[in-house]
């Protein structure tokens, strides 16, 4: 079970995408506030960041952000921005002597997994901090997917936007290894309980069982688990479940005996009284509210 990747894919709602962009002087673009993350690389010249609520970040030749949260804010040439025009509607250069990378992730911010919450709402890799080798390959390559298309191109973003994700999220964590989820996705214990928990969610899961297969006591466990992970042992795994149950509820048209087996429950009554304590809603109303005209068809 590779929990990174399992946390990724249920957080996500549609395809990630990217924009290349050469400009010139003055040069100031306003990315308004999003539901899911931005990343921005300077691929050549250097600008800054200028957060709606937050410190601008100076970004020099081959820095990389990442913002998490998606919160609003303007990419500009200088700490003053002047008059900041979507960046939708930049004029492109080609004389220019900046050019910039520029995409998102969409992900579902009503449920925002516990790992992605820790990470600040500014990532900020620079060009020389670190060695994070396969990160600047993949850079490399998304550059030249962005700015020389070819046949095949939309599906090489899409790998490669998706390589991008995670190695931003393992070059912080590299980074900051002291930090609780970090720490635990190096402890050993705790991995293999949260790797049981993922890869079977349906599991009647008792909190001596999870000590086993984590080789410590139940005392001992739960500690480290609540200080690394920053819940109990059974507080995440109901999160995980309600946050499992959200994505079938909103992508499919299973029954909610169905949804309820999926996530561990052996009624859709506690399965419900759980879900509306999570989410504030019952299931039907939740499922009612993201209606798709696109979901995939059921199955048992």
């Amino acid at each position: 079970m590779d929990l990174l990747s399992d946390i990724i894919a249920v957080m996500r709602t549609g395809r990630p995408s990217a924009n290349w962009a050469r400009v010139g002087s003055p040069w100031s673009y306003r990315f308004a506030s999003y539901d899911g993350a931005g990343f921005h690389v300077v691929v050549r010249g250097s600008g800054w960041l200028l957060m709606d609520d937050g410190d601008p970040v100076q970004l020099g030749p081959g820095d990389v952000v990442l913002l998490p949260a998606g919160h609003g804010h303007v990419l500009a040439e200088s700490r003053d921005p002047g008059h900041p025009v979507p960046f939708e509607d930049a004029v492109p250069d080609e004389t220019g002597n900046v050019e910039l990378l520029c995409g998102k992730y969409r992900l579902d911010r009503r449920r925002t997994h516990p790992l992605l919450a820790t990470l600040p709402n500014v990532l900020h890799l620079p060009a020389h901090a670190g060695d994070h080798g396969r990160l600047r390959a993949a850079l490399g390559l998304l550059a030249a997917e962005t700015t020389n298309p070819r046949p095949g191109r939309d599906a090489a973003l899409a790998g490669l936007l998706d390589l991008l994700l995670v190695y931003l999220i393992r070059a912080w964590f590299d980074d900051h290894e002291d930090l609780g989820w970090p720490r635990a996705l190096r402890d050993r214990a705790i991995t293999a309980v949260l790797e049981a928990m993922h890869a079977a969610p349906d599991k009647p899961w008792r909190i001596e069982e999870l000590a086993a297969a984590a080789g410590l006591s139940r005392t001992t466990l739960t500690r480290r688990f609540t200080d690394l992970v920053g819940q109990a042992p059974m507080t995440y795994l109901t999160h995980w479940r309600m946050t499992l149950a959200a994505r079938v509820l909103r992508d499919t048209d299973l029954g909610l005996a169905s949804v309820a087996r999926r996530v561990g429950y052996a009624s859709p009554f506690a399965f419900s009284h759980a879900f509306k304590r999570e989410f504030g809603v019952a299931p039907g109303q939740y499922r009612a509210g993201h209606v798709s005209g696109s979901r995939p068809p059921a199955s048992v």
